[in-house]
């Protein structure tokens, strides 16, 4: 029975398993994006995500607190500059997982975790699928924005040659 049992222990002892998310905590943070079995991409992110709440908060206090999770101050350091700036704002919900379908060799499922400020895959992918719905909508619609500029450039044009032309006008009348 599992009663009371709430984290999973993936299989491993106590120290075994500490190390483990400790060393994928520290490839995570170095390398913003990593591919694991779904099971340790779910405790990596109960582990991993108090550490960039509390990098958030940049004293000696908690970088030591940091640093006697993770042991590397390479990571403590990118974590402490770049990523507690680019989270600073977020409430939470720092990491994101996305499922990549079964390993072939045992079937595993797998997925990969990734720090949600840092993707700029996800934030281009964004962009061109608002792109092209504006173009589905209908040809109509998208020709007249292509003739807008170019009624705009033509505008500028004589509005840049009417301030000259004002002043000439004004002493003549």
């Amino acid at each position: 029975m599992r009663h009371n049992k709430k984290f999973n222990h993936l299989g491993r002892k106590h120290s075994h398993r500490k190390a483990m998310l400790a060393n994928m905590a520290i490839s995570l943070i170095m390398h913003k994006r990593i591919t694991t079995t779904l099971p340790k991409a779910k405790a990596l992110r109960v582990y991993v995500e108090p550490l960039i709440n509390k990098s958030k908060d940049d004293t000696t206090h908690s970088r030591r607190v940091v640093f006697s999770y993770l042991q590397n101050k390479y990571a403590i350091s990118e974590l402490f500059s770049t990523i507690a700036t680019k989270v600073a704002d977020r409430p939470g919900g720092y990491t994101r997982i996305i499922k990549l379908g079964n390993r072939p060799s045992d079937d595993a499922e797998m997925a990969f975790i990734e720090l949600v400020d840092f993707d700029e895959n996800m934030a281009k992918t964004e962009a061109k699928k608002t792109r092209t719905r504006r173009s589905r909508k209908s040809s109509a619609k998208t020709e007249a924005p292509a003739e807008a500029p170019k009624a705009e450039a033509t505008e500028e044009a004589p509005a840049a040659e009417a301030p000259a032309e004002a002043p000439a006008e004004t002493p003549a009348e």
